[in-house]
C-alpha cells in the first residue's frame, strides 16, 4: 500500500479520563508520531449502543481500519466488521474476533488480583472495597479478580463492591465510596476513570486508602493510594495499530499479561509494609507460573448504599 493507511481510533467518553481511555491515547499518539498510519482519534461518545453505532457509521466509511477502545465494543464492532468486509477492525479490551476483526486483551485481572492480596493484606478493620462504574467485561472481570485476590490471601476479610453506573460523575463515585467508607472499608479498590475524584475526596476526608487501576495513581497522590494495578492499555492499541498496518488478524484474542514485561504489574507505594510486598511478590509468581486461576465472573452480593442514586 503506497499511501498510509487511514486509521481511526475509537474512543466512547472522554479521551482524557486519567484512565483507560488516557493510557490508549498515549499509544496511538506514539503509533502516530512514528508514522506507521494517518492516525485520527475520535472521542466523545457516549456510552449507548446506538450512538456508538451511529458514530461508526459516519467514521467507517472514511477510513481503511478502526481500532475500538475498551469493552463497549464487543457488540458494535462485530456488527460494522461485518458490514464492512474490506476495512479492518480491532478492539482493545475486546473479546470478539472475525476475518477482518481483531481483539487485544491487557489482562487487567492480573493486576486487579495482586491489589486483592494487598488490600486483604494491609486492611485494619477485615473490610475492603471495590467500586466500579459501568457493567463492561473489563470491569466485571477487574472485579472478579480483586475478590479472588482478597479471599485468595485472607478468606475472612469482607469485600464491599458495587457498580455506581457512572465512569464521569464525580459526585456520585464520592457518594458511592463515603458509603463504603461508613460501612468499615478502609481500602478501596477503584476502576474508574474520569470519575475517580469524588472517590479520592471520600478517602481523604475518610481516613481510608485506596488502590488505582490503569495509571500510576501512586505517583500522582501517594498520600491516599497504596498501590496502584497498572495496565499498559497503550501498548495493546500500538500493538492492534502494528498488527492492522501489517494487515494481520491474529486468529484468537491476544493477551497481554504479568508475563509480558511491565505491561500489566502492581506499583507499591512506599509505605507498604514488607510482609505484604511478599505476599503480592509471590502471588505474581505464582500467577506467572500457572499456579493460580483468575476467575472472570462473580456471582456474589453486591453493595448498594442507602440514599444514593445510581445514575446507570
Amino acid at each position: 500500500m503506497s499511501a498510509k493507511m487511514k486509521i481511526a481510533v475509537f474512543f466512547v467518553g472522554e479521551v482524557q479520563d486519567a484512565g483507560f481511555n488516557a493510557s490508549a491515547l498515549q499509544g496511538a499518539e506514539r503509533a502516530a508520531a512514528q508514522g506507521v498510519a494517518e492516525i485520527s482519534v475520535i472521542s466523545g461518545v457516549r456510552y449507548e449502543q446506538d450512538a456508538i453505532r451511529a458514530r461508526m457509521a459516519e467514521v467507517v466509511p472514511k477510513v481503511d481500519g478502526l481500532v475500538f477502545i475498551g469493552g463497549q465494543g464487543n457488540i458494535a464492532t462485530p456488527e460494522a466488521a461485518a458490514a464492512h468486509p474490506d476495512t479492518r477492525f480491532a478492539i482493545v479490551q475486546g473479546q470478539k474476533t472475525g476475518t477482518n476483526l481483531a481483539s487485544y486483551d491487557v489482562r487487567q485481572e492480573d493486576s486487579a488480583f495482586l491489589a486483592g492480596v494487598l488490600a486483604a493484606h494491609v486492611t485494619r478493620s477485615g473490610i475492603v472495597g471495590h467500586l466500579s462504574g459501568h457493567r463492561v467485561r473489563p470491569g466485571l472481570k477487574g472485579r472478579a479478580a480483586f475478590l479472588a485476590g482478597v479471599a485468595h490471601a485472607r478468606p475472612e476479610v469482607k469485600v464491599l463492591t458495587g457498580f455506581c453506573g457512572t465512569q464521569d460523575d464525580n459526585s456520585v463515585t464520592r457518594a458511592w465510596a463515603e458509603a463504603e467508607i461508613a460501612a468499615g472499608v478502609d481500602v478501596l479498590f477503584t476502576m474508574l476513570n474520569g470519575a475517580r475524584r469524588g472517590a479520592i475526596e471520600a478517602c481523604r476526608a475518610g481516613g481510608a486508602r485506596q488502590i488505582g487501576n490503569a495509571l500510576d495513581w501512586v505517583e500522582t497522590d501517594p498520600e491516599v493510594f497504596l498501590a496502584s494495578a497498572l495496565a499498559r492499555i497503550d501498548l495493546g492499541v500500538e500493538r492492534a495499530i502494528s498488527d492492522m498496518v501489517a494487515g494481520q488478524v491474529p486468529p484468537g484474542i491476544v493477551e497481554f499479561g504479568l508475563g509480558e514485561g511491565d505491561v500489566v504489574s502492581l506499583r507499591l507505594g512506599a509505605d507498604v509494609p514488607e510482609p505484604a510486598r511478599e505476599a503480592v511478590a509471590q502471588a505474581a509468581a505464582d500467577l506467572r507460573a500457572g499456579r493460580i486461576a483468575i476467575p472472570d465472573s462473580y456471582e456474589g452480593p453486591e453493595f448498594t448504599p442507602e440514599r444514593v442514586a445510581c445514575d446507570g
